[in-house]
């Protein structure tokens, strides 16, 4: 069984077993925090695989510091994911601490129901709305998480529509590859299967079009303009198709609201080609449709702007934030909303009574007195600048190893890199599918990096990096030097199997 578990996508075999030299030889070794080490616990664990809970131990991370995290046994791994793209001030910003301490001791916990909050709701409301530069934004509602902020963002443009008179204008259009959440319409926006098999998703009223992936959609000699041109083109063709027959006016188009990551995260790590946003914002304007950037990963200086829609020149009508608002130290997440919406928002909401949506925690005072926190730290270290200062280390180091052999695409910008392993470095050629799942080359990588004191996102044969903003040169190093490590060792593995099927 160790044999066929060497490979998994959540590899931690290294925590529970001692290194023989093969990942086909592992030797049991106990550790002293007790016989079960685990196995079986009692938790439902998302993203995994029931055997993996079962048969396998977890990793269990005990203590974080700066860039690293700690497992139980004391062994020190370089975070090069942040958590889950989100610790970007690090493991250990005891300013962040204090502030979560300070509000727990004055006010732990009071809601923002019926016109009664608090003052860290109403300071962190006003100061993003004054951070986010890309267009004005009206108003800040607070949820727990990006799926909630995109559930949210679903439940209010319905409400807008259905204010302004126009039932019918219901319909999303998100982009196959697309991670917008977990939650039932989150998950619908998705544009990942695994997020829809068995769980009776997508809704029906959400479309999915082009994934903006360049190197693996453009046809033969298409350059990148010319791929963002084609991809803007079958969106407006979606558009007409779900409309009457001939959408004269905008009102009788159908589609509500087009949704976008200004990098794609999860599927991927991909980034847009040259004038696909301005193509995009073109068709969705024409027929009056909103556009919801969705800045979970991107926003707070990941990609070396303080928004990704800075970068990429996104005019949104609303806008999903959440895991870099607090560096993920408190659960939290918030929806900005354009001066047009919210407006339209009051306005019904006083001829119903009320505006009848919230959550228990929207605008929690702890949650929000650490994101206060987060974005006076951002501010006052420019974290932009420190972010553009240490991303050409981190970018050029991990893409001098494009020319192996089994690596088709690295991608990325600022802090966020993506690698994509093929064959013949064809997105064509993807490795053997008979190799089966504890052989998927990613899954590999990712052990390796894990051995070596490394922890990436592995997704099939992608593996994914976000490291945090406070990364140092040297810790930088230390990342492509483990990157390198494990790269030889997967290019050994292929090489291995290749010669088992001759």
């Amino acid at each position: 069984m160790l044999n066929a578990l060497s490979n998994t996508s959540l590899f931690s075999l290294d925590s529970c077993f001692e290194f023989t030299g093969s990942y086909d030889n592992y030797k049991l070794k106990r550790y002293s925090f007790g016989e079960s080490m685990f196995k079986g616990h009692s938790m439902l664990a998302p993203f995994t695989a029931g055997w993996q809970t079962t048969d396998l131990h977890p990793l269990v991370i005990e203590k974080s510091e700066g860039s690293y995290v700690y497992d139980i046994n004391g062994k020190k791994y370089l975070d090069a994911l942040a958590g889950l793209w989100a610790t970007s001030l690090g493991g250990s910003e005891p300013r962040l601490v204090d502030a979560a301490i300070a509000q727990l001791k004055k006010l732990p916990f009071y809601h923002s129901f019926w016109n009664r909050t608090t003052l860290p709701s109403l300071d962190l409301a006003k100061e993003l709305l004054e951070m986010f530069t890309a267009r004005k934004m009206g108003k800040a509602f607070f949820v727990n998480s990006g799926s909630e902020a995109n559930d949210t963002q679903v439940k209010l443009v319905w409400y807008y529509n259905n204010a302004l008179g126009r039932p019918d204008k219901k319909k999303f259009i998100a982009r196959a590859k697309s991670y917008h959440g977990s939650t039932l319409i989150a998950a619908s926006l998705s544009g990942l299967p695994a997020l829809h098999q068995k769980f009776d998703l997508p809704a029906p009223f959400v479309l999915h079009t082009d994934c903006p992936h360049y190197w693996r959609y453009h046809l033969p000699g298409e350059t990148e303009e010319e791929f963002s041109t084609r991809l803007a083109k079958n969106l407006e063709q979606l558009i007409l198709k779900e409309g009457p027959e001939t959408v004269i006016h905008s009102y009788a188009c159908k589609i509500a609201a087009f949704i976008a990551e200004p990098v794609m995260g999860a599927g991927g790590v991909i980034v847009p080609p040259s004038t696909y946003f301005e193509k995009v914002q073109a068709v969705v304007k024409k027929y009056d449709i909103l556009f919801i950037a969705d800045e979970v990963i991107c926003a707070f200086g990941r990609l070396g702007t303080m928004f990704g829609c800075d970068k990429y020149n996104i005019k949104p009508d609303l806008v999903s934030l959440a895991k870099a608002l607090s560096s993920a130290y408190l659960p939290i997440g918030a929806v900005l909303v354009s001066p047009e919406i919210s407006d339209v928002i009051h306005a019904q909401s006083n001829k119903l009574g009320s505006f009848s949506h919230g959550f228990t925690y929207s605008g929690h005072p702890a949650a929000c007195a650490v994101a206060i926190e987060a974005l006076k730290i951002y501010k006052e270290r420019n974290i932009v600048d420190q972010v553009n200062k240490i991303a050409p280390r981190f970018q050029d180091g991990i893409k001098a190893f494009s020319d192996s052999p089994i690596i088709g695409e690295i991608r990325g910008t600022g802090l966020i890199l993506g690698t994509e392993f093929t064959d013949n470095k064809s997105p064509n050629d993807p490795f053997p599918p008979e190799w089966g799942k504890f052989n998927r080359v990613g899954a590999y990588f990712g052990a390796q990096c894990e051995k070596h004191g490394m922890l990436v996102r592995v997704a099939g044969d992608n593996i994914m990096m976000s490291p945090p903003y406070i990364i140092s040169q040297g810790e930088v190093d230390e990342l492509i030097s483990i990157y390198g490590k494990a790269l030889k060792e997967t290019e050994k593995k292929v090489q291995e199997l290749k010669s088992q099927r001759k």
